[in-house]
């Protein structure tokens, strides 16, 4: 996984604000929404990360996070780990976890994952607004297969979130594939049998409540 191309600023703006969105939600979260949607208004991205921003306001925090946990952590249809839709439960998924954990390290930052696996997706998000942008991009364009699989199920469950992995989607170029049929067909070695929506440094565009991403 070597250096993609750097985002721009305001791909790294969409990698932050969706970092905060689709963490587990607490306190700190809540204190940064304001921040967040005021920051992707001043940049016209706000349209795709409505509805979620919506979503987390309307809910007391309590079940903000038991929504979180049944449509994030116990549901497969929305895995937020990337290597979960390309590998699943299998051997080798052992050595992509380690292969991403090196790619934080070749960025000579001190990347604390909180006991958070290092494919689990706000935490390759901060890494790519906040960390090593080229690296971080690296790491999304390698998974473009698993975003597009999050993102399909979370537009067939109706889930708000699907405009946030949209606008992550948006920012690797190309139209994002309509089923996933054309997801295998355009990402070779995605989804298997077991795997999918059938079976289941730059300055900081602003701070984000998800593992930390810092120089050692």
């Amino acid at each position: 996984m070597g250096f993609a191309k750097a985002p721009s600023r305001q791909d790294r703006l969409v990698y932050a604000a969706a970092a905060v969105l689709l963490a587990y939600p607490d306190e700190e979260q809540a204190r940064n929404l304001a921040l967040v949607e005021e920051a992707l208004a001043e940049s016209g991205a706000l349209p795709r990360f409505q509805p979620t921003l919506d979503h987390l306001r309307s809910l007391p925090l309590m079940e903000a996070q038991s929504f979180h946990v049944q449509e994030f952590d116990l549901s497969r249809r929305h895995a937020l780990h990337l290597s979960y839709w390309t590998d699943g439960d299998t051997r080798r998924r052992g050595e992509v976890l380690a292969a991403i954990k090196q790619t934080y390290r070749d960025s000579e930052l001190l990347v604390d994952l909180n006991g958070e696996l290092p494919d689990y997706l706000p935490m390759v998000l901060e890494f790519a607004a906040n960390g090593a942008p080229g690296l971080g991009r690296g790491i999304l364009n390698k998974y473009r297969a698993s975003l597009e699989l999050l993102r399909l199920g979370l537009e067939r469950d109706g889930l708000p979130h699907a405009g946030v992995v949209q606008a992550i989607c948006d920012t690797l170029g190309g139209p994002s594939p309509e089923t996933q049929t054309e997801i295998e067909a355009l990402y070779r070695g995605a989804p298997t049998e077991t795997v999918g929506l059938d079976s289941f440094t730059a300055s900081t565009p602003f701070p984000v409540g998800t593992p930390t991403v810092r120089r050692g």
